[in-house]
């Protein structure tokens, strides 16, 4: 006979959470039948929805950051995406001047740009490897390349994980490191130097690359250059590690923007830029088949009505995951503006302007859930963080921050 005791069981414990629901706690003479009657219990609480999900969304928050009197290198702090709590930034690698870092899809490695004007005795700065204990969130120098020109500023790992394509300013150049399948980089396999100049002499004289960005399909490749008002348009060959001036080679800005960071809509069809000089992001139209951008409107970084003052500019642009919003930092005026973004036309509507707790935001990131935002405040020597309205997109400080010296971007990987 089978016994039913009519009891509320903890009957499943999932990592972190245990699963409560009503089960029947029969007496079986065979054990084999226990264990055939708790898979069918569990499946069935699986197909009506009655467990919840594990929690423990962990990530580990490196800081890229200047060097100096509060900085060493790269900092490293835990982050629950459940909670939003961040944990104090810790020394996870000792080099100089690491200001914006890029992630290897794998999470394996993270890749640093080297923002000096000398590397090796020529004008040339560099790009740093990195391997990533997934425990302790210390990094393992592997190896350093030069970038090929002074002031590297911005970076980014191809889709498939082969290359990092790094962005010059101080060269206004841009170039391609091989990745080996130890992580370590390579000699460039690529490297171009851009030519021209714009209206403003003090600060475009010159060509000044402020970004490098990928499409999701690995090939186009975008480059935001502050000292010639364009966005330059690359074909990337992703075995060769090649990079082709595209037709057309630009989107065009206007004269004096200064267009700083760049970012692709997730379905791939609009496009943003944030132009530093004259606090404004301009939405383009991205063909997918061409790569080519057509300008569709220019709005202001600032709330309606406020003008650009001395001691404004603009820094980093993101769109969220979900694809509903934008987000981009305005230093100065020391807060990030939030919009959100028409499904149709990828057209912008202004919702609002946040302090972001610190001076001087120079970038911030958006944690994969898209739950929360961490502002990199990198004059005040702060992160602070924010969470993230799913429905509006406006942005709620939690009061957390932690000590970072000089911090300068954000980059997410999962905990193991």
């Amino acid at each position: 006979m089978l016994g039913f005791d009519g009891d509320t069981t903890t009957c499943l414990n999932f990592p972190g959470r245990a699963v409560f629901y009503r089960c029947m706690n029969f007496t079986f003479p065979d054990a084999i039948l226990r264990r055939s009657l708790s898979l069918i219990l569990l499946s069935a609480c699986i197909c009506a929805g009655l467990t919840e999900p594990a929690s423990g969304r962990e990530y580990l928050v490196y800081y890229g950051t200047y060097t100096g009197a509060k900085s060493k290198g790269i900092y490293v702090s835990r982050f629950d995406a459940d909670t939003g709590k961040l944990a104090a930034a810790q020394l996870a690698a000792e080099i100089p001047s690491p200001s914006f870092l890029a992630v290897h899809p794998g999470n394996r490695f993270l890749y640093a740009v080297n923002e000096v004007s000398k590397y090796d005795g020529k004008a040339a700065g560099s790009v740093s490897a990195f391997s990533i204990d997934a425990t302790s969130g210390k990094l393992a120098l592997l190896n350093t390349q030069s970038s090929g020109g002074p002031g590297p500023c911005h970076l980014v790992v191809d889709k498939a994980g082969r290359h990092v394509l790094v962005a010059n300013y101080g060269g206004g150049s841009v170039g391609v490191l091989p990745i080996t399948k130890s992580g370590s980089l390579e000699a460039a396999s690529a490297f171009v130097q851009h030519a021209g100049s714009s209206v403003n002499k003090s600060r475009q004289e010159a060509p000044h690359a402020h970004g490098i960005y990928l499409d999701g399909r690995n090939r186009f490749v975008f480059v935001p250059d502050l000292g010639l008002d364009q966005v330059l348009i690359y074909r990337f060959d992703t075995r060769k590690g090649t990079l082709t001036p595209n037709v057309p080679p630009f989107g065009a800005l206007p004269d004096g923007s200064g267009p700083r960071h760049f970012a692709l809509h997730p379905g791939g069809e609009f496009a943003y830029v944030i132009n530093e000089m004259v606090c404004t992001v301009t939405a383009f139209r991205c063909d997918s088949k061409t790569g080519a951008l057509t300008p569709a409107e220019t709005l202001s970084t600032l709330p309606p009505g406020e003008t650009v003052k001395g001691g404004y500019s603009t820094a980093e642009l993101f769109v969220h995951p979900s694809g509903k919003f934008l987000y981009g930092s305005n230093r100065g005026h020391d807060t990030i503006v939030v919009y959100s973004i028409d499904k149709k036309s990828g057209k912008l509507s202004y919702v609002e302007n946040v302090p972001t707790k610190g001076k001087v935001p120079r970038s911030f990131g958006i944690d994969p859930s898209g739950r929360w935002l961490l502002a990199a405040n990198q004059s005040s020597d702060t992160v602070a963080v924010f969470q993230i309205d799913p429905a509006t997109g406006r942005l709620s400080a939690t009061g957390q921050s932690v000590e970072v010296g000089a911090p300068v971007s954000v980059s997410f990987v999962p905990v193991k």
